[in-house]
């Protein structure tokens, strides 16, 4: 089960450009259609969690999922297998990068993933969106603190945490709304 799981994530890391965000997709479909490791509710709430931790979206959705399936070991192989395509991916680049920094193919050939990547992204969002059955109210705050966020410049950072606080106020204003009708 552990060599399964580094090979899933090594394919995760290797096949996926764009960073963690292009990632979303392929996990879910990995994880979650393909392994049936996680539910997709639970994904919802693994890519809410790795989110708003520090670190890659990638890195931190691996350790949650390998967390939850082998423990302690279990983090640390789909970590090493999340990891491991980059870094020697890095290292190659980084040997040889002087003798084709100038190649015209290799600009060509960032140039053609660039809108893939885009479309994985983009792919994500919809995917997220859909699986989360969000209401207009939800989805319509999720615009307008994206519209903030790249039109008013504010760091998402305090989006994050105002929607984290501005949940418990609200929820504890509901839950107490609750109680009196009882």
């Amino acid at each position: 089960m552990l060599w399964k799981m580094f090979l899933t994530f090594f394919k995760i890391g290797a096949f996926t450009f764009g960073g963690g965000f292009a990632m979303i997709p392929i996990i879910q479909q990995e994880v979650v259609d393909k392994h049936n490791w996680i539910k997709d509710e639970e994904f919802m709430d693994t890519i809410s969690i790795a989110q708003s931790s520090p670190g890659p979206i990638a890195v931190n959705s691996s350790i949650y999922v390998g967390y939850k399936i082998k423990g302690f070991i279990g983090a640390l192989v789909c970590t090493l297998g999340t990891i491991l395509p980059s870094f020697i991916t890095i290292l190659i680049i980084a040997i040889f990068f002087n003798q084709f920094k100038d190649n015209i193919i290799f600009e060509k050939v960032f140039m053609g993933i660039r809108p893939a990547v885009v479309a994985l992204i983009f792919s994500a969002v919809y995917r997220l969106v859909y699986k989360s059955h969000l209401g207009y109210g939800t989805l319509s705050m999720a615009l307008a603190i994206m519209l903030i966020i790249v039109f008013l410049k504010i760091s998402p950072i305090y989006m994050v945490i105002l929607g984290a606080g501005g949940s418990v106020i609200y929820h504890k204003l509901v839950k107490n709304n609750d109680n009196i009708e009882e």
